[in-house]
């Protein structure tokens, strides 16, 4: 069955007929998706701007009861779910399970809570002289968080589930309402979350979604006049686009962008956890991950034992279809995309890095797939070292002193995640707070679900993740009153 948009609460036929989507692994068609207009995007918008009102004074019980019942109903139909995710991103069963859907319910039941939690906070009370102002008198005030109105969600394609739960939730728990655009590579399992929503309770016009292959949807979910916010996952090119829109309507802006996470490796570091984690690069989304450590920066004494150990680990994982047990790295979101990666890949040998392992394209009948693949005596002047490949690819570049190292993870347009491996733990950090990324991981890539999430210079704008969500969908207002 050809896949409607959803618009007011209602499915409608496209104006645009409809697109293949694409299973990366056999290249046979997953599902039609639909092609909306740019009169239906800003009919989506529209319906959002109506529901507003309505939505907005919602009681945050209320809010939180259909939250709470959509992560209810995606649990109900994980293993559906997580199969069409698969399908579509080719990602594997245990990380369309477990990384997709399963966070994409985890993420509705945490904003489920955050709906309820305070918006008011407080302020000290302040005496002010008598002057132009009125009469000397003492001054309360309150800090309220509000809704910021209607907000674009505009998803990634590596996850199809978290990413787009990870907006909608916070923003629909302040009170929003939203339209989504999801990546038109995989865009069925974001038009599911929608069924979810919908047998939940959300209101109509609450909840939107529009798709398109080609720019003109996202375009026009950005520049609608009924917008008055764009989250935004995705590359830092389209992001600067967008935020050139925004800028000229003073629209918000919560941008998570690309990365070249720095895995800084000090000789007294835990080899078998660098090697873990930086190795994920591989593994997770094959490398199509904005947070992955890409760059690994090793000091000189076990910089030739962690070249080795992870061109040993590349090796032993399994490579293949992503349907079946085992399979660690699966293909990459498309033809294209593969064809991007592999241009590094060749840019990187004529630049003189050294080929260590990978750089082939596996032999499969099927599916746009890349054999993990590592680089060493690199140089921070190259541009697979400089650029963000969204594929598993890492690169390894040496250092001597700590001086040199946090020089060479700073040397970067990039600043989403860096991390440090090192077995003085108070130095760790104490180089941490030398770093110009949004996030550090100490001896570890594993992330806490409260903690900030966004990026220091071309990474992005603002935060959310936990109650940093809630305040990236709203607006502050001061609220003040003579005592």
């Amino acid at each position: 069955m050809n896949q409607r948009l959803f618009i007011g609460g209602e499915w409608v036929e496209p104006d645009g007929g409809y697109y293949e989507v694409v299973d990366p692994a056999t290249e046979q068609t997953v599902g039609l998706a639909p092609e909306a207009s740019r009169e239906q995007v800003y009919a989506a918008a529209t319906a959002a701007r109506e529901a507003f009102a309505g939505w907005s004074r919602t009681k945050p019980e209320e809010r939180a009861r259909i939250l709470d019942a959509t992560a209810d109903v995606i649990q109900r139909e994980a293993e559906p779910y997580a199969e069409l995710a698969r399908a579509e991103s080719g990602a594997t069963t245990a990380i369309a399970r477990g990384m997709q859907v399963a966070v994409g319910a985890a993420r509705f039941r945490r904003y489920a809570r955050g709906a309820l939690e305070p918006v008011e906070q407080a302020l000290p009370p302040q005496i002010n002289a008598a002057g132009p102002m009125g009469r000397a008198g003492v001054f309360g005030a309150l800090a309220v968080r509000r809704p910021v109105g209607v907000v674009t969600c505009i998803t990634s394609y590596n996850n199809p589930w978290a990413n787009p739960a990870g907006k909608v939730a916070p923003a629909l728990a302040m009170g929003n309402t939203v339209v989504v655009k999801p990546a038109p590579q995989d865009p069925l399992s974001v038009y599911r979350m929608a069924d979810a929503l919908a047998e939940a309770g959300v209101p109509p016009g609450v909840v939107n979604v529009v798709t398109g292959s080609a720019p003109a949807a996202g375009e026009a979910a950005v520049d609608s006049g009924d917008v008055d916010m764009v989250s935004f996952t995705g590359s830092t090119k389209v992001g600067q686009r967008i935020a050139e829109v925004c800028g000229r309507g003073m629209k918000r802006q919560l941008m998570e962008l690309g990365g070249k996470g720095a895995a800084l490796v000090f000789d007294d570091a835990d080899l078998d956890s660098a090697v873990q984690g930086i190795g994920t690069t591989f593994s997770f989304y094959s490398g199509q991950i904005c947070t992955a450590p890409t760059r690994v920066i090793a000091q000189r004494g076990i910089h030739d034992r962690l070249v080795e150990r992870l061109a040993a680990y590349a090796g032993h994982l399994k490579t293949g279809d992503p349907a079946e047990p085992g399979t660690v790295v699966g293909p990459v979101i498309s033809a294209a995309h593969r064809d991007r990666v592999e241009s590094y890949i060749e840019l990187g040998r004529k630049e003189g890095a050294r080929l260590v392992t990978g750089g082939e394209r596996p032999e499969f009948d099927k599916g746009f797939y890349v054999a993990p693949t590592l680089f060493g005596d690199c140089t921070s002047d190259m541009r697979v070292v400089r650029e963000e490949i969204f594929g598993p690819v890492v690169v390894v570049v040496p250092f001597d002193t700590e001086e040199e190292g946090i020089a060479l993870a700073n040397d970067s347009d990039y600043g989403l995640i860096d991390y440090v491996w090192s077995g003085d733990v108070a130095r760790a950090f104490r180089i941490a707070g030398e770093l110009r990324a949004g996030g550090v991981g100490v001896n570890t890539i594993g992330r806490n679900m409260e903690a900030p999430f966004g990026g220091f210079k071309r990474s992005g704008v603002g935060r959310d993740v936990g109650s940093y969500a809630l305040h990236a969908y709203s607006e502050v207002q001061a609220v003040v009153w003579p005592g």
